[in-house]
């Protein structure tokens, strides 16, 4: 399998690959509109809250895993296929688009992101939008070794990280869930804070230390979770990347969590 993160260099010696445009906004904005405002030439765009999550609810929160056929057809509507890599990218680090690296890669489908995103790509954008040719991309069912569930969410003997920023991990104002916080024992490790200077990966030595002030060595029992799934994944590529281990999603995360109500919620900048 490819690593879960290449540079623009890759890309360009592997013309082979579908290129994956997921540019998704918490604040309403548009990432489609976005993405015919410029993207890398041949880029699709994939919609994420579409393609790369079901339909929320209270008990699997604001991004659940969708169907594997609905995620199959999805993307063969774009013209992912199988045995093609692909290369995602968005606008914030990637911290967005490891929603669908990690996806693919569950399911065994060579991905990776586009280190330090849209930024790092030096040559010239395209405008519009791409008319991809559908694809046939085989339906693979969610693997459950790398799924967590609310309990082990909660288990102590698990080590479980949440990929949100600190204000909102402490409890500070949430539009976006009904309850503020994290869950009792989770500690903070900001998606973001595993990219550097231009938005690019932090060396291996530096995030090695960073996972392991938070409890993550090699073959650590290791959940990882966010507001709702996605950027928890950013955090499991890095893992990976750094040699640690795969570990393991909470697809609801904090948003499934907190609509449970018989749920204890802790506030803080510590592990509660």
């Amino acid at each position: 399998m490819i690593p879960p993160f290449v540079g623009p260099e890759w890309l360009r010696e592997h013309q082979d690959a579908v290129v994956a445009d997921v540019r998704f906004y918490l604040d309403g904005r548009s990432g489609r509109d976005a993405h015919a405002a410029g993207h890398v030439p041949g880029a699709v765009f994939v919609d994420l809250p579409t393609v790369l999550a079901g339909p929320g609810s209270d008990a699997g929160g604001r991004h659940p895993l969708p169907e594997p056929a609905d995620f199959a057809a999805g993307l063969s509507a774009v013209g992912i296929a199988d045995g093609v890599p692909v290369v995602a990218y968005d606008d914030a680090g990637g911290v967005m688009a490891a929603r669908l690296v990690w996806m693919l890669r569950a399911v065994g489908h060579d991905a990776t992101l586009l280190d330090g995103g849209l930024a790092a790509w030096d040559g010239p954008l395209e405008t519009g939008t791409v008319d991809a040719s559908p694809a046939v991309l085989t339906v693979r069912e969610w693997p459950t070794e790398l799924l967590a569930s609310i309990d082990d969410a909660t288990d102590r003997g698990n080590v479980v990280v949440d990929a949100r920023p600190p204000d909102r991990y402490a409890g500070g104002a949430d539009a976006l869930d009904p309850r503020a916080g994290h869950i009792p024992g989770a500690r903070n490790l900001p998606a973001r804070g595993n990219l550097g200077e231009g938005d690019r990966l932090l060396p291996v030595d530096e995030l090695r230390a960073r996972f392991a002030a938070v409890g993550i060595d090699e073959g650590t029992p290791l959940v990882s979770s966010c507001g709702s799934g996605v950027t928890a994944c950013h955090n499991l590529l890095a893992i990976e990347h750094a040699g640690l281990g795969r570990g393991r999603l909470f697809p609801g995360s904090w948003s499934a969590y907190s609509r449970d109500a018989s749920r204890p919620v802790a506030t803080g900048p510590e592990p509660g």
